[in-house]
């Protein structure tokens, strides 16, 4: 999970407490981690079911009263996908499905239509066909399932929309995530998907958005001109604040890479005429702060 991602949920969280007046904080934060990692879960459990059906398959067709000769040699190879197994042997795998229970949110039905919409594919065929268990080519089946079948059917789309709020903030990320799964699924932690580092960031800043409140609206409330605070956009109000609380106290980020990320979140999750404005006002407090040598930034490179 990158800086970007966590701003969202700092931002989505500060919402909420300005709406709801919520003194949890914290709480909330950790909830907006916890719907991330319930997604990831749930769609990695999701391949799973799918590469599993290929044995329920031939079963099914096995059992028949008349089966034929396809019916008797179904190929299971699928089934047997070395990174799946490999997860599914995972501690913290097991531990991650105990603690979220995607097994709620999987549709069998969807499951048999993407393995149906499989067996079909020449990239299917061309999987099972080859004996070995290559690492490159147990990955590539996988990618193919998730990005060809899963991101560009409606119905499966439709379907994680229905069960997860959060597809839309988090469907970039959690494409990243399963690509990386894909790629090097031992390195995978499913109880966090944020990591140590990013999780001081996050809490950090909005502990700092909190108790920092009365200093950064005393430093933007002059620059609004004949703006009246009470009738700005409410995200425009978090995201100045937040902005601020970058500038003048995180002293490892920045202030050009600071100022882009929230003009970037305001034209994405506020009115048209938000990143402008956002730029506009979070450019002059930084000016001011320069000149009054209130910015003291620390360089990654002498860290």
């Amino acid at each position: 999970m990158n800086r970007r991602n966590i701003r969202i949920k700092v931002m989505q969280v500060m919402y909420m407490l300005d709406a709801q007046n919520v003194s949890t904080a914290a709480g909330l934060l950790q909830k907006e981690f916890d719907k991330t990692r319930n997604l990831f879960v749930y769609l990695v459990l999701l391949m799973h079911q799918i590469a599993g059906y290929a044995e329920i398959e031939a079963l099914q067709r096995a059992s028949k009263n008349l089966p034929n000769q396809a019916d008797l040699a179904v190929n299971t190879k699928l089934a047997g996908n070395s990174i799946v197994w490999q997860t599914l042997e995972s501690e913290k795998f097991k531990k991650a499905v105990e603690i979220v229970k995607p097994q709620q949110w999987i549709d069998n039905d969807m499951v048999k239509s993407i393995f149906r919409q499989l067996v079909e594919s020449p990239e299917y065929q061309v999987y099972i066909l080859e004996e070995s268990r290559d690492k490159a080519k147990e990955s590539a089946i996988l990618k193919f399932i998730f990005g060809e079948l899963i991101l560009k059917s409606t119905n499966a789309i439709e379907t994680i929309e229905s069960h997860f709020s959060n597809w839309d903030d988090d469907g970039d990320m959690i494409i990243g995530f399963m690509l990386n799964y894909f790629q090097k699924p031992g390195s995978v932690d499913f109880l966090d998907v944020v990591g140590d580092e990013k999780m001081k960031f996050a809490k950090d800043l909005l502990q700092t958005a909190i108790e920092k409140k009365e200093a950064t609206e005393a430093l933007i409330v002059p620059k609004l001109n004949n703006w009246d605070p009470e009738r700005i956009a409410v995200i425009d109000m978090i995201l100045l604040r937040l902005g601020v609380c970058e500038l003048l106290y995180f002293d490892t980020i920045p202030t050009k890479v600071s100022i882009n990320e929230y003009i970037d979140l305001a034209k994405e999750y506020s009115t048209e005429q938000s990143g402008h404005f956002v730029n506009g006002i979070l450019d002059s407090i930084h000016k001011e702060l320069v000149a009054n040598g209130k910015i003291q930034k620390i360089s990654h490179k002498a860290k």
